[in-house]
């Protein structure tokens, strides 16, 4: 009996070491993937290809057993700390405790460089590269809808095993509740007639400017401009109807080069949005500032603000402003260089 009882004492000890104890051979950043239809046998021999010598596999089925694991095990990565234990981890493994990762959609990105970053995002599954953009919109259930604009700058976090298309659908909801939420705020003399133009013009206030502060006013000076049949002269909108052709400047030509987004040569909204509008873009053309400014332009002093302006002659004066602080600034740089 005592041998019994020793041998039985020396067995749950060394049970009792090997579930509370940290795992061997796991290395800072490691993890595991446990895919449809793992058993635990496969998944313990996925954690000893890993490096992980810990325990018996009779000691982890009776673990798993123990913490009702056994055949629950959920389908995701999970991550190994260092001082990760095999209770923790068949715990985490029950309960579906995956890693989490993320992919943030950036306030002002277009339809192209969204798809570029998704397409480098790992460990996304990517469904949707050889898509065009035609075809992604039908199989997010959109058939006919321009895509540009319609996926809400948001971090959105995944699991191992998400796709791409998951993500894209989870954004275009979230665009579509907050563009319904913003247009159930419009103010009652708003200019705009559609939720899809509250859209385009607040992914231009989004390109306008970076200062959040300033996001009313330039919506408030883009919506007097619309009331009273002014074009909207904005520098985004001609960038983007110049597509690949654009390398960092806007010459005069292009100005004058009629496309459908050049709001120099045509009036009103251009046809689509031209870019991700977050909330707060939203939110200032539902709301716009009131004023009587029709004109701004750039500080150029490295704030990224700007200088509105009532009159055409006012504004031309702002343009002498932001021209020689522009001028110093260049200098300045200039300066620093040969120093």
């Amino acid at each position: 009996m005592l041998v019994a009882a020793g041998a039985g004492f020396w067995a749950w000890q060394r049970y009792t070491s090997f579930a509370y104890r940290p795992m061997a051979g796991i290395e800072a950043g490691a993890s595991v993937v446990v895919e449809a239809g793992d058993s635990l046998p496969v998944v313990l021999r996925k954690l000893r290809a890993a490096g992980i010598e810990t325990g018996e596999s009779i000691e982890w089925r009776v673990l798993a057993r123990q913490l009702q694991a056994a055949g629950k095990l959920q389908v995701g990565e999970y991550p190994l700390d260092p001082t990760t234990t095999p209770r923790e981890l068949l715990i985490a493994m029950r309960d579906g405790k995956v890693t989490q990762r993320r992919f943030t959609i950036v306030e002002g990105w277009n339809m192209r460089e969204l798809r570029a970053a998704l397409s480098r995002a790992a460990p996304l599954r990517h469904e949707t590269t050889q898509l065009d953009d035609v075809a992604l919109m039908k199989l997010l259930g959109h058939p006919g809808q321009h895509p540009e604009g319609r996926f809400l700058p948001e971090t959105y976090l995944y699991t191992t095993g998400d796709s791409d298309l998951e993500v894209l659908r989870r954004a275009h909801d979230a665009m579509d509740k907050a563009l319904a939420s913003a247009w159930q705020q419009r103010g009652e003399d708003t200019v705009l007639k559609t939720p899809d133009e509250m859209l385009t013009l607040a992914s231009i206030v989004e390109k306008e400017t970076g200062i959040a502060s300033e996001r009313p006013q330039i919506a408030g000076l883009f919506a007097r401009r619309l009331r009273i049949g002014m074009r909207l002269q904005t520098d985004p909108t001609v960038i983007y109807g110049m597509g690949s052709r654009y390398n960092g400047n806007i010459r005069k030509a292009d100005l004058l080069t009629d496309t459908p987004y050049n709001t120099y040569t045509r009036a009103g909204l251009p046809p689509t949005p031209i870019a991700m509008p977050g909330i707060d873009a939203l939110e200032a053309v539902a709301n716009p500032a009131t004023g009587d400014a029709l004109f701004f332009v750039a500080i150029g002093d490295g704030s990224g603000r700007h200088l509105f302006a009532r009159t055409l002659a006012e504004h031309q004066a702002n343009v002498g402003r932001y021209l020689k602080n522009y001028r110093a600034q260049q200098g300045s740089a200039s300066t620093a260089e040969k120093q």
